[in-house]
């Protein structure tokens, strides 16, 4: 696993032994950032369920000016931070926060943060044909406080597996899908806006 593009172009991204957490694959990550262009230039970027920190790190790679990361586990903490140092990213572009994400989002929209970008690529939820998916990434799309958080302009890029199929909620707009494999990436934008989508 590497970053794919940006001032650390090709360098390695380690996930500390023994620890489940399913990155978010390179090609995958490469289709994602192709997508958004510039966007992420100088913009402020958020990452729900960090895992190793790749989006982030692969968005502060491309000149997102800050990001924050949100990781449970301690110990993957550890392996951002210490990925993000093996990086030669300033320390100061990168916030992780060490905290369930579904209590963070409350926290994060009681201080108005908001952001050019939010990544989430949880894990995968159960084949649900025939009933409402209970994943994480659905609760994502459920959560009354995350398009609080993005910028009007912004775009949310939320990964599920091909088998969880997914309720696109009114507060959301989806306005690309990139499928890869069992992989599936949304973009979408809160419905606050009408205009067309500028992702082709």
């Amino acid at each position: 696993m590497r970053i794919i593009g940006g001032t650390a172009a090709k360098r390695t991204l380690k996930a500390r032994k023994g620890l489940a957490v399913r990155p978010t694959t390179d090609l995958v990550r490469q289709a994602v950032f192709n997508s958004l262009g510039d966007r992420g230039v100088e913009a402020a970027g958020l990452e729900l369920f960090g895992g190793t920190g790749a989006l982030c790190l692969e968005s502060l790679s491309r000149g997102a000016k800050q990001a924050i990361c949100v990781e449970l586990s301690r110990r993957h903490a550890l392996g951002i931070r210490t990925n993000c140092e093996a990086l030669g990213m300033p320390a100061h572009t990168l916030s992780i926060w060490v905290k369930d994400v579904f209590a963070s989002l409350p926290a994060l929209a009681a201080k108005t943060e908001c952001f050019d970008l939010i990544f989430a690529d949880p894990p995968y939820g159960e084949k649900n044909i025939g009933k409402r998916s209970r994943s994480d990434a659905q609760k994502l799309l459920d959560d009354p406080s995350l398009p609080r958080l993005l910028k009007l302009d912004g775009f949310f890029v939320l990964g599920h597996a091909k088998r969880d199929q997914l309720e696109v909620t009114p507060a959301w707009e989806e306005t690309k899908c990139l499928r890869h494999g069992d992989s599936i990436m949304l973009f979408l934008r809160t419905a606050r806006r009408s205009e067309p989508s500028v992702i082709e």
